[in-house]
């Protein structure tokens, strides 16, 4: 077994449901403090992240990831235990094999390595790693960015192992995230007896032809590297479970992921006229998960595609698709962020796996990534 596969095992065996680390974080300490690395431990509420750095000059060359996991899900439909890593098929299972425990394994082998034979690089390298990413994400590297603004700290890389991948390892990565706008939308109505409307107002009807025309409208058309704003329903709460009562109110939870052709503000304006239009009696509230972002070519994006294209042969593909990740916290710094990792095809599923052979290459283009930035 290779030192990348024993330290994804290891770190899959700890049960790290967030925001519980399981001391995923203490066993990367005892394998990066013999490195020359200087660990601190920080907690913020109930979430545990680590700051681990080797050197003290600039540029600050980063790895950022996560510890924690989500639920495994119904148990009886796991192959194996999610907790117990079994290798089948040239495939690693297991709850975190890629999403993100193996990246993590990944950054740590592949930092054993260079240093062995770089001690003295350029710059500085530093592990940020949180076990809040999975979670309400408030108390984890949002913290931890604050934290070092805080002492004087600039990122100025930021590699994140987010399982970018598609088919094949490096197939594409993230230079950039939409943005995430949460609203929680109450309707008021008044509760009655269906057979009795007249003597009702049933809010799920009064709120039918302003949800079609939320689902409907184009808002905005995307740019040159992100796609057009979509607006999803996610959650409607009605009801009293009779089925001879109107409700009295209808709550309803929606998202907005956003490009940066549209902004927060101007979406919920949009929002609020819309509903405006329709005469509701309501309230919306909101919840921005994290603004868009997008690192510009240069010198982190130049040094990743090369590294891949190096290790696999293959030419990378730019893209700002999928959901949000931390990178969100730290692109606002003025650091490049760019997210590299494995397939992310059974990410959050039942029987979460990743390719072994995949695994060792991801280690060997995170080594050629220092190498190009930091020798």
């Amino acid at each position: 077994m290779t030192p990348t596969l024993e330290l994804a095992c290891e770190l899959i065996q700890r049960a790290s449901v967030t925001p519980d680390d399981q001391g995923c974080q203490q066993l990367l300490a005892t394998r990066l403090e013999p490195l020359g690395f200087q660990i601190e431990h920080l907690r913020f509420g109930d979430v545990d992240n680590l700051w681990a750095r080797h050197g003290s000059d600039g540029p600050l060359f980063v790895f950022a990831g996560h510890t924690d996991v989500v639920p495994p899900g119904p148990l009886q439909e796991w192959a194996s235990d999610p907790f117990r890593p079994d290798i089948r098929d040239g495939l690693l299972y297991g709850r975190g094999a890629a999403d993100m425990k193996g990246s993590i394994a990944a950054m740590v082998t592949a930092c054993e390595r260079f240093l062995a034979i770089h001690d003295k690089h350029a710059g500085s390298i530093a592990f940020l790693i949180t076990s809040d990413e999975e979670g309400p994400a408030v108390d984890g590297t949002v913290k931890v960015v604050e934290w070092l603004a805080g002492r004087g700290e600039n990122i100025d890389w930021c590699l994140v192992g987010e399982p970018s991948s598609q088919q094949q390892l490096g197939d594409m990565i993230k230079i950039g995230r939409r943005g995430s706008l949460n609203g929680t939308l109450t309707v008021h109505g008044r509760q009655g007896h269906v057979a009795y409307p007249h003597l009702a107002e049933n809010p799920i009807h009064r709120a039918a032809p302003a949800l079609a025309e939320l689902a409907a409208t184009e808002w905005d058309q995307g740019n040159d590297h992100f796609p057009p704003t979509t607006f999803q329903i996610s959650n409607i709460r009605a009801g009293t479970g009779a089925s001879n009562v109107i409700p009295g109110t209808l709550e309803l939870d929606f998202n907005l992921r956003f490009s940066t052709a549209s902004s927060a503000a101007s979406l919920q304006a949009r929002i609020q006229d819309i509903l405006s239009g329709h005469g509701l009696d309501c309230e919306l509230d909101w919840t921005l998960s994290g603004q868009p972002f997008q690192t510009e070519p240069g010198a982190l994006v130049t040094a990743v595609s090369s590294a891949i294209r190096d290790v696999t042969g293959l030419e990378t593909e730019l893209s700002t698709s999928g959901g949000t990740s931390d990178g969100r916290f730290i692109a606002p710094t003025g650091s490049q962020v760019v997210e590299l990792g494995p397939s992310n095809a059974t990410i959050h599923q039942v029987n979460e796996n990743v390719n072994i052979d995949h695994l060792e290459n991801l280690s060997l283009v995170y080594e050629k990534v220092l190498e190009i930035m930091l020798i």
